[in-house]
């Protein structure tokens, strides 16, 4: 059953982790104009991924400084979700 539990949220972290890389290279592509926020398919994703990284994203910029138009929150929720992939939830199920 423990194990059970690990994979689910194993499986969620990498879930999290993939809509992030694709928020992060679909605002690349907003930002050097491949891709188009009038077009309502890539408005409507930007607006999904936004809503779905919203909620972890704020109380990190809320600590991390302003560096103007360079945010570093994903890279911090990317980190984040490193540490707890490889060093909490393997010793917390036992996994060692």
């Amino acid at each position: 059953m423990a194990y059970a539990l690990y994979q689910i949220i194993v499986i969620l972290l990498d879930v999290l982790w993939w809509i992030i890389i694709v928020q992060a290279i679909m605002s690349w592509l907003i930002a050097f104009n491949v891709v188009n926020l009038s077009n309502d398919i890539v408005r409507t994703v930007m607006v999904a991924l936004d809503r779905m990284t919203a909620p972890i994203y704020n109380p990190i910029r809320r600590v991390l400084p302003d560096l103007g138009a360079l945010d570093l929150s994903p890279m911090v929720v990317l980190l984040g979700i490193l540490i707890i992939r490889q060093a909490i939830l393997p010793p917390l199920f036992g996994l060692v």
